[in-house]
């Protein structure tokens, strides 16, 4: 009797060991070892919002018609045409939001990136959200129109964007004025004049600290709020953290701030946490690697840091070194 209650005590002791440790020792070490601190709430953007009436989330952030929802040939025509002056409309529910000079709602994809502008919405996603067509559009009163661009999509189309975002309408808006749109797979939202989605508050678009990037060569990346790539070092240690990174390196290679991880997208928020450096700065880390930028990335997308001298990469969304 008296052996099992001594197995059972040590089968308590080392669950509570695996529950209790992350990313190494969770005390406030001496300089240069491990000090995790959650950066913020765990969780994760863009969680949640249903598919309205007469649309279901579906995969890709599609929809599945709850009825009939096939629109006349003149009004499909016109989901696909340009969207020529821009209008600013308001409702309680959503408060501004933009339209085209028809009335169609747009909107915009949490699964795209402005910074640099690129769409993800292609193939059968395309056809149930139809790019804005970049030319004849114009801005209004109050909208910037400084903030309208285009970027070219994968089969080469100019599409439409607004503050970096690339802009679309929804098949499954029978009519002007419709909203159908909104929530649609937790991803898809109606665009407010200044670019972050409309219904939701200030804080949760622009102020993005931490999202992910579908890089062409090197497939989805983390980047930060500026849509510069990120990077992990091998000499770093996830277990305990440490750094490697010292002296000359940091002229070079630059530590991400700390982040909120309520302002993250695209990435697990309950693997982003913090790390107190010599200096004692706080430096953002996920997955327990310590994320750095690189001094010789000069614009969003550029990837110049991958695989320098072999110990540095690119940090995939799920944390891994990229192209590995």
């Amino acid at each position: 009797m008296e052996k099992r209650r001594h197995i059972a005590f040590a089968g308590v002791s080392v669950a509570m060991v695996l529950l209790t440790a992350a990313c190494g020792s969770s005390k406030d070490n001496t300089a240069g070892s491990a000090n995790v601190q959650p950066a913020g709430g765990s969780q994760t953007v863009g969680a949640g919002a249903s598919a309205s009436a007469g649309a279901v989330a579906g995969a890709g952030g599609g929809y599945e018609a709850g009825g009939d929802t096939g629109a006349a040939a003149g009004a499909a025509a016109e989901r696909t045409g340009p969207a020529k002056q821009l209008a600013v409309k308001e409702d309680a529910k959503l408060g501004k939001f933009i339209t085209d000079s028809k009335g169609w709602t747009l909107y915009r994809f949490d699964e795209d990136t402005p910074k640099p502008a690129k769409s993800n919405c292609n193939d059968d996603c395309a056809t149930k959200w139809p790019a804005v067509p970049a030319d004849d559009a114009t801005a209004t009163t109050g909208i910037d129109s400084a903030k309208l661009g285009s970027v070219t999509r994968s089969d080469g189309t100019k599409q439409l964007t607004l503050a970096g975002w690339p802009v679309y309408r929804f098949a499954g808006d029978d009519k002007p004025g419709d909203t159908k749109g909104q929530g649609v797979g937790g991803t898809w939202n109606a665009l407010a004049p200044d670019g972050k989605p409309a219904g939701k508050t200030a804080a949760t678009d622009d102020s993005l600290q931490l999202m992910v990037n579908n890089n062409a060569e090197l497939g989805k990346i983390i980047v930060d709020g500026d849509g510069m790539t990120v990077y992990r070092f091998n000499k770093d240690s996830a277990w305990p953290m440490k750094t490697g990174c010292l002296g000359a390196c940091l002229d070079t290679w630059k530590p991400v701030k700390a982040v909120d991880t309520t302002k993250v997208a695209g990435v697990d928020a309950a693997k982003v946490t913090s790390f107190k450096r010599p200096d004692g700065t706080k430096q953002a880390a996920f997955d327990c690697w310590l994320l750095y930028t690189f001094t010789g990335d000069k614009k969003p997308g550029d990837i110049n840091g991958q695989g320098v001298k072999g110990t540095w990469f690119a940090v995939t969304d799920k944390g891994k070194k990229a192209g590995q």
